[in-house]
């Protein structure tokens, strides 16, 4: 039988209760599209970081006020020395030889002697060795760097200028003689057969980052090539005008190697600065001129791109996951929308720290213990993990700048070190190579 429904009495609706429920759909509506817009911050903030690491700067912010130049004798006298009053800073105030770059880097001035300091004023005064480019006297900003030579006649070296032929191009070089005889003014100075130094600069660097290394090499015995490589707004750039990291890089250093050996070289030291130091490390392991590379002469080394990525994490503050995610997006292919980059960067490839055993190249660290850009902890580590590294550290130079504060220990670690590298692979190399070749 069927029956009629039964009105049900409507039930008084209650206010706290259907707030609460409403309160609870917009509440996770919101703790949604925070997620995801927290999410969306972080990608963002990542992807920024990231190309802030494989992104070559275009130039060099001049953080350096110039407070005055005057000359310390009477006015008129020629032998007069110049002097730069600067603000007291951590680079400024340690005693060594470097350089002062202004005008939008086009100016160069070699910096020497302190000669006055003052705590009160927070002011420094040094000696101007000389003025490469530009007026100084005019100057009101400018960087400080450890570049001292902007080229290897500066230094007083003889040396002529050639070019190699890159992936991307022909790329700039410099290359210095041997000691030996002195070279006719005008002729291209003479290279004999016998071990060559290839010079590799840092991230954001030139060639002329590496002229202070010649002089001991050239004592040495060694011929040196100062190089380019693609990217280092000298050599051609790439299609993606992106930082390989060492990962790419090192293709260019393997072509240097193939001009030295058609020059006559015998044996190939490579002598690489930051990310250089990362390049050289690529090219002893992968190159197929490595049995050729006698040894590695580092300074203020990447030896390990996650550790240096966190590290820069830590000092500005950034959550260590964006960290975490920007080398994601730098070694995975799906980030390359986002970082530029032709391809990925094995950075784990980089990891001389996870990779140790695979380095089978004696090498030399110089790294100062407060280096703030490239930490020597991980270059510390490394000589601890492979006893064919020897680590040794300075003081007092942060980044690259180890010859500069004491270029007499520089020059004494590598010529105690290097020569006995070079004559035991001297002997390996004319034993156990000739059936490899």
């Amino acid at each position: 039988m069927l029956r009629r429904p039964v009105p049900v009495p409507a039930v008084p609706e209650n206010p706290s209760a259907t707030q609460w429920a409403r309160g609870a759909v917009v509440g996770a509506a919101v703790t949604v599209g925070a997620a995801s817009l927290s999410f969306g911050l972080s990608s963002a903030a990542a992807a920024y970081f990231a190309r802030q690491v494989v992104v070559p700067p275009k130039y060099r912010s001049e953080d350096l006020q110039i407070l005055e130049v005057t000359r310390s004798g009477e006015d008129g006298d020629p032998s007069a020395a110049m002097l730069v009053r600067l603000p007291a800073t951590v680079d400024t105030t340690v005693a060594g030889t470097y350089s002062l770059r202004f005008d939008a880097g086009r100016g160069h001035a070699r910096i020497g002697a302190i000669r006055a300091y003052s705590p009160q004023e927070g002011t420094v005064t040094r000696v101007v060795e000389e003025v490469y480019t530009g007026d100084l006297f005019r100057a009101t900003r400018g960087f400080w760097s450890g570049s001292v030579y902007p080229d290897p006649g500066a230094a007083g070296l003889p040396f002529e200028e050639v070019e190699i032929p890159i992936e991307v191009g022909p790329a700039p070089c410099w290359v210095v003689p041997a000691e030996g005889g002195p070279t006719p003014e005008g002729e291209r100075p003479r290279v004999l057969p016998g071990p060559w130094a290839i010079m590799v600069h840092g991230r954001g660097a030139n060639r002329m980052e590496t002229v202070r290394a010649v002089p001991v090499a050239r004592a040495l015995g060694l011929t040196s090539l100062l190089i380019s490589y693609r990217n280092d707004r000298e050599a051609p750039p790439t299609h993606d005008f992106r930082y390989g990291l060492g990962f790419t890089e090192w293709k260019d250093v393997q072509t240097a190697i193939s001009y030295a050996k058609s020059r006559g070289a015998t044996q190939i030291v490579l002598f690489g600065w930051s990310m250089g130091g990362a390049i050289s490390l690529q090219t002893a392991d992968l190159s197929f001129y490595r049995d050729d590379i006698a040894a590695l002469v580092l300074t203020g080394p990447v030896v390990d791109w996650f550790e240096l990525i966190a590290h820069h994490s830590r000092t500005r503050r950034i959550p260590s996951g964006i960290g975490r995610l920007a080398t994601n997006l730098i070694s995975h292919p799906a980030g390359r929308m986002l970082t530029g980059l032709a391809a990925p960067v094995d950075l784990k490839a980089l990891d001389w720290l996870s990779r140790s055993e695979h380095l089978r190249t004696p090498t030399l660290v110089l790294h100062s213990v407060d280096d703030e850009f490239v930490p020597a902890a991980s270059s510390r580590r490394l000589a601890e993990l492979n006893r064919l590294v020897e680590f040794v550290p300075f003081a007092r130079a942060r980044h690259t700048k180890e010859w500069n504060v004491d270029p007499q220990r520089w020059e004494d670690a590598v010529r105690r070190w290097l020569p006995g590298r070079l004559a035991q692979d001297a002997r390996t190399f004319r034993v156990g190579s000739a059936g490899r070749r």
